[in-house]
């Protein structure tokens, strides 16, 4: 139940976050990851790749399923995977499950009304940020661009 309430109030004042665009400063947010562990992203952070569709997840994965388990977080990056669309028997009999054996963390957005991340149909938005910055805002539809990206 606990754990219940703290998720529920992080969604809630996630959902009330504004979309971030270019020059938008990166506030501080918390989300939890496919363990239910409570990640908090700041400003040191250097890239947020965000995958909208089951697709696009799975291409993310596919992706860093080759690399090392600290591969992200040596980039200073973090994968979020928004499955809000997905429906909540589905996401806990079978996503979640899923997720928990990929090696690295999935930070996960459960509510559908969130808006804090732009999304383009059938493509993955990369944040590339600096100082806390976005930089730019870039979207991407295979490996090929998720590697050059990610160099």
């Amino acid at each position: 139940m606990k754990r219940k309430l703290i998720l529920l109030t992080l969604l809630c004042f996630f959902a009330k976050a504004a979309t971030l665009k270019i020059d938008d400063k990166i506030s501080t947010f918390s989300l939890p990851n496919q363990f239910d562990r409570i990640y908090t992203i700041n400003s040191e952070i250097s890239m947020i790749i965000i995958a909208f569709q089951k697709e696009d997840a799975k291409l993310v994965n596919d992706f860093l399923s080759a690399k090392n388990s600290d591969f992200l977080e040596n980039k200073h990056a973090i994968f979020i995977n928004n499955i809000s669309k997905t429906s909540q028997i589905i996401v806990k009999l079978f996503t979640i499950p899923e997720l928990r054996d990929y090696k690295y963390n999935v930070l996960l957005i459960y509510n559908e009304n969130s808006k804090r991340f732009l999304e383009q149909e059938g493509k993955i938005t990369v944040y590339l940020i600096k100082d806390g910055i976005v930089k730019d805002i870039k979207y991407i539809s295979s490996k090929e661009e998720l590697e050059r990206v990610l160099k």
